[in-house]
């Protein structure tokens, strides 16, 4: 070994570490890759910043560590660098383990570089998912990356690394994408009976099974699922009696170790309106975000996308449109459907003044989109020094009445949420109150010009807000 080479060091601290950690911890976290070494450190790739932080975080650069000096009888640092997309090294534990591998196998399963090993017969698709629905074709980005790998590991081990997996966020963020490719995955692997529907279906179904009288048949379909997904579980709230066969069929799921993956897209806590005991249950598992993505996962996926449909645009729109729309991958996918479309009516290459003027409406809309109910009650609140605890809460008083009475004026106006999501954000009130708050402001304005001035400061914080 040469004097800094700390390769053999580095594989029995991973062999080490392996042995102390779950396997679901290892397999989650450990996608280290060695780089090189010097003089007291060891250089590591990992994919992600995320990863890294996570590694630290966690404190397994600690374990590294501690673990390396054991061996070695000398501190050595460990740095950790995010690994280029474009190379894939192979770390010597991963060496070594191949060469293990190949050593064990029979003659029968040896074959010549040339000869390309025979695939695995894949199943049909299943008739309930997507099949672009994939891992493969999920971009990931550091503020995604933990939901795709808590979903990978449930694809691989489902009803026992995470349940309930709860993915919840805003629209177009990929959550039925992860969804799905959790259902595609383990399909494919694994073979269970997986059932995918939206709440509004099983809602409907639920509905016509009690009418028909065939609650035995809905009962048996849901509750022998191996993985049930459902997704969008916030349409539930205020469905009494759906809520009570779903709680009875999450239980006797749980009970009998199957895995369960919801959607939402809010936090399950926010959810004031579905039942207590369905909401602790969720809370016991895994609880994910999604975020918007940030500027290089937008690119990435633009470009992903471009792919997929073969086309090409040039790089400078492919940034603009990344820096313009930020809100989810909807939004971005909608402003380059446009632009393909144009290019190929028009048969001449786009450029950014053309792609500027082409997608001004798209560009406009999501600014809206990024304007939340959080953002205009607390500008509200800051404006009239009050707390956006008044402004959810039931007091009645005049200091406190018209201030969440603009609220909600400004919530329905510059957000393209529901009178019922509005009305959910406010203490759980009724979405009549939303319409009721919203009419009166429209009335003062018209007679109180002074008012309408207060309303554009506020939309003024909001904008800077954002």
């Amino acid at each position: 070994m040469n004097e800094w080479d700390y390769s053999e060091f580095w594989n029995e601290t991973i062999r080490q570490l392996r042995k102390k950690l779950t396997e679901l911890e290892f397999k989650m976290w450990f996608d280290i890759e060695y780089q090189n070494s010097r003089e007291d450190v060891i250089v590591v790739s990992v994919p992600s910043s995320f990863y890294r932080d996570q590694i630290i975080g966690k404190g397994f650069k600690d374990q590294i560590e501690e673990t390396l000096e054991d061996l070695s009888g000398k501190k050595i640092k460990l740095e950790i660098e995010i690994r280029s997309k474009k190379t894939k090294s192979v770390s010597p534990a991963e060496k070594e383990t191949s060469s293990k591998t190949e050593k064990t196998q029979s003659p029968v399963s040896s074959r010549s570089p040339e000869a390309p090993a025979p695939e695995k017969e894949k199943r049909g698709q299943h008739p309930l998912l997507k099949p672009e629905y994939t891992f493969d074709n999920f971009v990931e980005g550091d503020l995604n990356a933990f939901a795709k790998n808590a979903s990978i590991a449930v694809a691989r081990n489902p009803g026992k690394s995470y349940n309930p997996l709860i993915l919840y966020g805003a629209s177009g963020l990929g959550k039925t994408h992860l969804m799905e490719a959790i259902g595609n995955e383990a399909w494919q692997n694994i073979g269970c009976n997986i059932i995918y529907v939206t709440a509004e279906e099983f809602l409907n179904e639920f509905v016509e099974m009690v009418k028909d009288q065939k609650m035995k048949e809905f009962k048996n379909k849901y509750r022998k699922a191996d993985i049930l997904l459902i997704d969008d579980i916030h349409f539930f709230q205020g469905k009494e009696s759906c809520q009570e066969e779903l709680f009875h069929t999450f239980n006797a799921l749980d009970q009998a170790g199957k895995q369960i993956v919801f959607t939402c897209d809010r936090p399950v806590t926010e959810l004031s309106k579905l039942h207590e005991r369905i909401r602790s249950r969720c809370e016991k598992g895994l609880n994910v975000d999604l975020q918007p993505p940030d500027f290089e996962t937008r690119c990435a996926i633009l470009r992903k996308k471009l792919t997929a449909k073969n086309d090409e645009i040039p790089n400078d729109v492919i940034t603009l449109i990344a820096e313009k729309v930020s809100t989810n991958v909807r939004d971005l996918e909608g402003c380059l459907t446009k632009i393909i479309a144009y290019a190929d009516f028009k048969k001449i290459p786009v450029t950014v003044e053309i792609a500027s003027t082409l997608l001004k409406d798209n560009f406009t809309s999501t600014t809206k989109k990024n304007i939340t109910v959080d953002s205009i009650q607390k500008a509200v609140a800051s404006y009239f020094a009050i707390s956006t605890t008044d402004l959810k809460g039931k007091k009645r008083s005049q200091s406190v009445t018209l201030p969440r009475h603009i609220a909600m004026y400004l919530c329905r106006n510059m957000t393209e949420f529901s009178t019922t999501e509005i009305a959910l954000e406010f203490g759980g009130r009724d979405h009549t109150t939303v319409i009721h708050a919203s009419q009166k402001i429209d009335d003062r304005i018209k007679s109180e010009p002074s008012l309408e001035n207060t309303i554009l400061e506020i939309k003024k914080a909001i904008f800077n807000s954002n």
